[in-house]
């Protein structure tokens, strides 16, 4: 079996990176204008951790995407390349599943159908650029 070399670790990264921060994001914008003038009771958060942050404060929200976009940084990165694509893949189907959530009530199916073709195709692109660069080195 090849090892990944750095390069492609941090190829097939991107993809869940790129997820999970457009999915943050949304969650982000999208919070009520209470919530961010400090009625943590209007926190609107689908995932149990990142709910019980931002209820007990406005920060949490930052707080527990930093804390995750480490975490997918540090597991992508350091776990076995097979358990790492497992890993990876989870995460951007997860982020995507996640955004979609803000995005097609606000937006309409179509908006988060693109976002998951954007999603899809970037890990895509990432996975053959992988295959390519490994062709070239064998």
């Amino acid at each position: 079996m090849v090892k990944a070399t750095q390069p492609s670790r941090w190829i097939n990264l991107a993809p869940a990176l790129i997820a999970a921060i457009i999915d943050i994001s949304v969650t982000i914008i999208h919070q009520p204008k209470e919530y961010w003038d400090g009625n943590l009771d209007k926190a609107n958060e689908g995932n149990p951790i990142g709910a019980t942050l931002m209820a007990n404060h406005v920060s949490g929200l930052f707080l527990i995407s930093g804390i995750w976009v480490i975490l997918i940084i540090i597991l992508g990165y350091y776990l076995p390349n097979k358990l790492s694509k497992y890993f990876l893949l989870f995460t951007l189907i997860a982020h995507s599943y996640g955004a979609s959530t803000w995005i097609s009530p606000r937006y309409g199916y179509w908006s988060a159908m693109v976002l998951i073709l954007f999603n899809t195709t970037t890990y895509l692109f990432a996975n053959d650029l992988i295959k390519q660069r490994l062709k070239k080195t064998l």
